[in-house]
């Protein structure tokens, strides 16, 4: 086997053995991960800073002053500290001007502009009703009336209210007459006496109540009695107007009427004695006078209709009334 030579080589596994590559050079490296490297970027200096969370970063702001100090969630670090309140700020009189001026005389023109301006004195008169009643063929009046006189704060004031029939004269009547005080804006104390008048026997009484605005405008009257004989009642009242026009109105209105206990001198049960529930159609020819027309029904309970039962009187009672409602 000598003319064959010398055997080949084994293949190599590298495709370019055996090919000249001299001329190619060095063969280049393996892609960098930068997209940037092997770019010249000298002329491009430092790479910026990253954006600022200040909007006015590196803006010149000399002629603009600090806003004012205002409380909020986040609060400005770099706002300059403020001083504390001077001690001489609250060592001063009450009034600066009593510094500049004779105290007496700046005392006497406060009290000037509070009356002028503040001390308001007010009276009113207020006939909620009077009217002419029919039920059962049988003619009668009733009234209810109230009025003040004082303040904003504090009043003198007055209540009547009371009925009758034409062909017998007045069954009963009350006065009273109240201290008033607003203990907060549309309600009132009340305290005073109330003088009761009725065939069956005379009462004072010592009066505690309230009366006021309630919301949705429903004027509400509670007052609690009691009187010169130990006797305990209460009475709570409200009313509603609701306007149809500028001048016809409907107020519907309901009282309950309630003792501690037995009265059997006034023919007065224990418990809830009476429920009244009316309404009344007004027309309003002025705001200060308006007639009306309504009904109004009346319904006794417990020992109070037992008492009128005896007497031949019913429970319960209709009636048709007509009226006149003022105010001045």
């Amino acid at each position: 086997m000598s003319g064959m030579g010398t055997a080949p080589a084994a293949p190599s596994t590298d495709p370019h053995a055996g090919h000249d590559m001299s001329g190619m050079g060095t063969a280049p490296a393996a892609p960098s991960t930068d997209p940037h490297a092997g770019h010249d970027m000298s002329g491009m200096g430092t790479a910026p800073a990253a954006p600022s969370t200040d909007p006015h970063a590196g803006h010149a702001m000399p002629g603009m002053a600090m806003p004012p100090r205002v409380s909020t969630s986040a609060d400005n670090p770099g706002r300059p500290p403020e001083d504390p309140v001077p001690a001489a700020a609250s060592g001063g009189p009450a009034h600066a001007a009593d510094l500049l001026f004779d105290p007496a005389e700046m005392a006497v023109a406060r009290q000037q502009l509070l009356v002028e301006n503040g001390d308001v004195r007010t009276t009113a008169v207020i006939i909620d009703q009077l009217e002419a009643t029919v039920a059962d063929g049988d003619a009668a009046y009733d009234w209810n009336a109230q009025g003040w006189s004082g303040g904003d704060i504090n009043r003198f004031w007055w209540k009547s209210e009371g009925g009758g029939s034409f062909a017998d004269g007045i069954e009963d009547a009350e006065l009273q007459a109240l201290y008033s005080r607003a203990v907060r804006p549309f309600w009132d104390i009340q305290t005073g006496l109330r003088q009761t008048y009725r065939p069956e026997g005379d009462r004072t009484d010592l009066v505690v109540g309230v009366q006021g605005l309630a919301p949705h405008w429903f004027e509400v009257g509670a007052a609690a009695f009691l009187s010169n004989k130990g006797e305990l009642s209460a009475r709570v009242e409200a009313e509603y107007d609701q306007r149809i026009t500028n001048r016809w109105i409907v107020q519907p209105r309901a009282e309950v009427n309630l003792s501690a206990t037995d009265i059997p001198d006034l023919e007065i049960g224990s418990g809830v004695t009476s429920l009244q529930v009316g309404a009344r159609l007004r027309y309003e020819i002025r705001k200060e006078l308006a007639p009306y027309v309504g009904v109004e029904w009346t319904r006794h309970f417990g020992g109070t209709a037992d008492y009128l039962a005896a007497s031949g009187q019913g429970a319960e009672e209709t009636r048709i009334v007509i009226g006149l409602r003022a105010w001045f």
